[in-house]
């Protein structure tokens, strides 16, 4: 089970957070290990709910206010937020109609987890404890974030801060305030330290959250937690996600939810995964869940678990949002214990395409586009992925999120009969 990214990796991401948020991260010495001819969205063509949301990123792209929800769900490579904060971006800066609200986010750092850096959540985090739903002795109350942040103290106060070190050519800013937490208890009062800020507020039993109203639109809030009877025995808040809304704002919103550690049966002890999930009508939804599931003993994988597992997660979208496009990503190539090429990907590479043919919708193979069985050592010798070879260097994942970035507008051109060069170079002028 790959639990976590090791200290020194995060440490190096800090220090070399830099990126150059234009298509062009990907250098003339390392082109020859990536199969750019893989590098595609398999079976588009009979995916017809891809044909919408293309439909509607083209109207962004014209300029158009129109709104586009994207959700992308994994394990630590999605909690890290490197590549997709990267696509992210992207769209966010694509023109002056394109950047939608932030919303949701987890405050990883109060759960003692690393946080993403374009948004910061803070605390006295030596307060709060953090469970996660890939934890086997974690046990809780889970939502779709499947990570809790729990408080069981007296006081604290919580920091939100929207812009942290972000690159989008616009701050973020909301004007509304989702708090996700267990609201079937009542042990502790929220005070925002700007009194004046909140004009009303809401509470949703079923979906587990309070909705603040604010009169303005703030880029950070500073919230006092206090127990409202210190006498109460065992008082706690399950801190399980927030969400900066600026609900009047068109654009694209991109979501992601990622635990470290994550896979298809963890993510099964989020009991209100669908509930919350339910909330949300994305237009896209990207899968890229899978690499914790085969990091075993190629005897201890089960193939037809893993396939079922799979087909249940996409049935559970489909009940939500039966008009979501769906895409399904190939894990990465990777190494077990640092020491054997894991054959399980391959076999994951097979079922997610068959899924992909029986529920038609589109596959990523990042898998293949890396080449295949041993290619991570390969790259990781260029110093696209770390010792581990399962985790990217800070250049790997921008160079795994332009690769994504350019399947998605090949596939958006050939969908709109746009030009795919005069798309792609849209992206790679954006900082001009």
């Amino acid at each position: 089970m790959i639990s976590k990214l090791p200290l020194f990796v995060l440490l190096f991401y800090t220090a070399c957070f830099s990126q150059n948020y234009v298509l062009d991260s990907i250098p003339e010495d390392v082109r020859r290990l990536i199969d750019f001819e893989a590098n595609k969205l398999e079976n588009v063509e009979n995916a017809p709910t891809f044909q919408k949301f293309f439909k509607k990123l083209d109207n962004i792209y014209e300029g158009k206010q129109e709104k586009l929800h994207i959700f992308h769900i994994g394990g630590s490579h999605i909690q890290a937020d490197f590549y997709s904060n990267k696509l992210r971006t992207y769209f966010h800066n694509m023109n002056d109609s394109s950047m939608g609200q932030r919303g949701f986010v987890f405050p990883y750092h109060l759960a003692h987890t690393n946080n993403p850096l374009s948004y910061r959540v803070s605390a006295n985090r030596d307060l709060w404890t953090g469970y996660r739903c890939s934890v086997t002795k974690d046990s809780i109350t889970w939502g779709m974030s499947g990570i809790t942040a729990a408080f069981r103290e007296s006081m604290d106060t919580i920091y939100i801060k929207a812009n942290h070190k972000n690159e989008t050519k616009k701050p973020y800013q909301f004007d509304a305030l989702k708090i996700f937490y267990n609201t079937w208890k009542d042990d502790y009062r929220l005070r925002f330290l700007d009194s004046a800020l909140v004009l009303k507020d809401t509470i949703d039993q079923k979906h587990f959250y309070k909705k603040y109203f604010f009169n303005r639109q703030v880029d950070s809030i500073a919230i006092e937690i206090q127990v409202k009877d210190s006498t109460k025995l065992n008082p706690e808040f399950l801190l399980m996600g927030l969400e900066l809304e600026n609900p009047h704002l068109k654009g694209i919103e991109y979501t992601t939810l990622g635990v470290n550690g994550a896979s298809f049966p963890w993510l099964n002890r989020s009991i209100y995964l669908e509930r919350q999930l339910s909330m949300y009508h994305p237009d896209l939804f990207i899968i890229s869940i899978g690499t914790n599931d085969a990091y075993k003993k190629a005897e201890d994988f089960d193939p037809e678990k893993f396939r079922f597992y799979y087909k249940s997660f996409i049935q559970m979208i489909q009940r939500i949002n039966p008009d979501c496009a769906i895409l399904l990503t190939v894990p990465n190539d990777d190494y077990y214990r640092r020491r054997y090429p894991n054959k399980n990907t391959a076999i994951q590479q097979e079922i997610i395409g068959e899924l992909a043919q029986e529920y038609n919708m589109a596959v990523w193979d990042l898998y293949k586009i890396m080449g295949g069985l041993g290619s991570s050592h390969k790259w990781y010798k260029k110093h696209l992925m770390i010792r581990d070879r399962i985790h990217f260097t800070q250049l790997g994942y921008s160079i795994k999120g332009d690769l994504l970035m350019e399947a998605l507008v090949k596939a958006w051109a050939q969908s709109t009969r746009r030009d795919e060069n005069k798309l792609l170079n849209h992206f790679k002028h954006l900082n001009e």
